[in-house]
């Protein structure tokens, strides 16, 4: 008698090779993620747990404030933020805020087991593929698996979304798809580019299942946030994360396209110090024509639609190349069009579409060609390429002369907030080396001190006879505080246990305090002179700086833009002031500038100051 099951060997090899895989993946990825609680498992896990004490929203977008309550968490010597996520991106986390972090971030490693089981179950039952052929396909984008259960990542939860959306959408459930399209959407903004799918497709069903989901969320955050926080994320936080989110928007390491022009066209002292042309208005152009290009021509090529498998892929492909903020476990994202468009070409397409999923999944040397970029760029039009053969010609024209128009239009108005940023009139103080984050300056006769950010931890650095030094204690050290004795107070934190210390600038020695460091309120500061008050004001939604002369009340924007500036301190000769401002970095990142005034007891200059009134 002969075994059946051994007249298909290769299927056994394959079964074979796919069962040895996962048990690498659980020995290897799975395993380290289940015994270490880096990040960004802990960013999640500070949100839901400050959801469950009924905090301010607002709040968790300061990055001080956030680095805090990690602390008290039991998490030291992380870094952590929740800029630039959604109010409800720590929703799913808030189950598992009861437990322990390591704890926590274990339940989660499990729930994502079944999530990635489902996603390749659900693949399998549109693509008509076998389980196991799906899991080796995964397998071969081991380095976004490994980041994604190590770091205790989101997108295999996203993922899941996303492929019960199309899996709903094959079924012919079109209220339900839709419905699951908009809680991607809420959670990570990832599903919003599909309402334009649903649009073009005519499916309106969907579309109004989606806007019903949003418009839920938004009643969701409002009821756990307060109306005000939830405004504050959408007209201050979400446009800044639009417009690049990562931490550093001039790495190359970050693979997008805003990344990419931001280090060709934009010029920062310390980040990017020499772009290939410095030209700002050709930056704010080409990214809109970008952004605005790759969503015209999805909602043409959408019309065109022929599967919806084809369409569901190639949309994924569009999501990465919008978006302002990538790393190696989004691209864990790329199984869903390596699957359903692996087939839809020749030979040389599918070749090419097998080795970019490969290639986009592994950390590329030569980062600063942008290749990821390159890539996904490639795919794009390659899998678009004969949906808009056949729009018309007239078509096409008019189409290109208002993506011309709208970018242009775009662009006068970023121009106009940039020349306002305090880039343009004021000198940018170096803190050291490359700092993502310089602020709290205060000035005494021993020099300028400031909250800086390391790998691991905040810490204090003092700027004096042009040289600057750090002052790093255990644990976190926040807020430099002038003292009456002409030391400068620091609170630090350690374990989530608040001490307060003194700094002694002549003996550079470090001594305990049992008495608090007094807080100080540094909205406003007045001049040592008594002329002027620098202030900031937030009329327009973002932090402004303003001067107000005290004998006059004339008023003088020293730091305007779609960004945030503040945190004034004087110069002992009153004709200077120092101050932080985010301007052209991320949201809650600022570097420290220094403004001079020429004359404070006599009229400002204003050809370079903003407004005057």
């Amino acid at each position: 008698m002969h075994d059946p099951r051994l007249k298909n060997p290769t299927g056994w090899i394959l079964r074979l090779l796919a069962l040895t895989s996962l048990l690498i993946f659980l020995a290897t990825a799975f395993r380290a993620g289940f015994q270490r609680d880096e990040t960004d498992f802990p960013n999640y896990y500070t949100a839901a747990v400050l959801v469950r004490r009924g905090e301010q929203l607002r709040n968790f977008y300061d990055w001080t404030w956030f680095a805090r309550e990690m602390d008290k968490t039991g998490l030291q010597q992380h870094i952590g933020n929740y800029s630039p996520h959604t109010p409800l991106t720590m929703l799913p986390i808030v189950v598992l805020a009861g437990l322990s972090v390591q704890h926590a971030k274990q339940v989660w490693l499990i729930c994502n087991l079944f999530f990635l089981a489902g996603t390749l179950w659900m693949l399998s039952q549109i693509t008509g593929r076998a389980v196991e052929h799906l899991w080796l396909f995964t397998f071969c984008g081991y380095f976004s698996l490994y980041s994604n259960f190590l770091l205790g990542q989101y997108y295999v939860f996203l993922m899941f979304l996303l492929t019960l959306t199309l899996y709903l959408l094959h079924r012919g459930q079109f209220w339900a798809s839709g419905l699951t399209a908009g809680v991607a959407f809420a959670l990570k903004l990832y599903g919003g580019p599909y309402l334009l799918y649903f649009i073009a497709t005519r499916r309106w069903k969907s579309v109004a299942a989606m806007v019903a989901a949003v418009f839920s969320a938004v009643g969701v955050a409002i009821a756990l946030f307060r109306r005000p926080d939830v405004q504050y994320y959408a007209t201050h936080v979400l446009p800044r994360s639009l417009e690049g989110g990562a931490i550093d928007p001039f790495n190359a390491r970050n693979s997008t396209m805003s990344a990419l022009l931001r280090i060709c066209f934009l010029s920062d002292p310390q980040l990017n110090p020499h772009p290939l042309w410095n030209a700002p208005a050709v930056f704010f152009f080409l990214r809109a024509f970008f952004g605005l290009t790759i969503l015209l021509f999805l909602y043409l090529g959408a019309r065109k639609a022929e599967n919806v498998g084809r369409d569901f892929g190639w949309f994924v492909i569009a999501l990465l190349l919008l978006s302002t903020n990538v790393a190696s476990y989004t691209f864990i994202l790329m199984l869903l069009p390596f699957v359903l468009l692996l087939e839809e070409r020749g030979p040389f397409q599918s070749a090419y579409l097998a080795l970019s999923c490969v290639l986009l999944t592994f950390p590329l040397h030569l980062a600063w060609l942008f290749p990821k970029v390159w890539l996904l760029l490639g795919l794009f039009v390659m899998f678009g390429w004969e949906r808009w053969r056949k729009l018309p010609t007239k078509s096409l024209a008019l189409a290109a002369s208002a993506l011309v128009i709208f970018s242009a239009l775009i662009t006068w108005r970023q121009m106009d907030s940039y020349q306002e940023e305090p880039g343009r009139h004021a000198q940018q103080l170096s803190a050291g080396g490359t700092s993502l984050f310089s602020s709290f300056p205060v000035i005494t006769p021993a020099g300028l001190f400031f909250q800086s950010m390391g790998y691991d931890r905040y810490f204090v650095r003092w700027l004096h006879d042009a040289q600057v030094e750090e002052i790093k204690l255990e644990g976190n050290t926040f807020r430099p505080t002038p003292l009456a004795d002409g030391s400068i107070g620091l609170e630090q934190v350690e374990h989530g246990i608040p001490n307060f210390v003194r700094f002694d600038p002549a003996t550079r020695k470090v001594t305990p305090t049992e008495v608090p460091i007094p807080v100080i309120d540094r909205s406003s500061a007045v001049s040592p002179d008594g002329q002027w008050l620098a202030y900031t004001s937030e009329e327009t939604g973002s932090l402004h700086l303003w001067l107000r002369n005290l004998d006059s009340g004339r008023l003088v924007r020293l730091a305007g833009g779609n960004c945030d500036s503040s945190w004034p301190a004087w110069d002992l000769d009153s004709h200077s002031i120092v101050f932080a401002s985010d301007c052209g970095r991320a949201a809650g990142l600022p570097v420290l500038y220094r403004m001079q005034i020429p004359n404070p007891t006599g009229p400002v200059d204003v050809r370079s100051n903003p407004i005057e009134r």
